[in-house]
């Protein structure tokens, strides 16, 4: 593990220090989550770019023509309004 010290504003600490007596967590582990959260939706974005690259269309449609073409159950249908 690695030690970070930051400066962050005191209104910023403050709510850091409500949400964790709230969520019953350490300031400390509040903080490396919503870091870990933060890096996994940037890192998110690049994955799936990179995985778009390696899509194959006629792969897809091969798949999908394997799909039955059938009505959905009433709980897996879209909203009609």
């Amino acid at each position: 593990m690695n030690t970070l010290n930051i400066n962050i504003a005191d209104s910023l600490y403050n709510s850091l220090q409500e949400i964790a007596q709230r969520e019953s967590v350490s300031v400390e582990q509040l903080v490396a989550s919503a870091i870990a959260e933060k890096i996994s939706v940037l890192m998110g974005d690049s994955y799936l770019q990179e995985r778009a690259k390696r899509g194959n269309r006629e792969k897809y449609d091969a798949i999908m023509a394997k799909v039955p073409d059938i009505e959905p159950e009433w709980y897996d249908r879209l909203p009609t309004s």
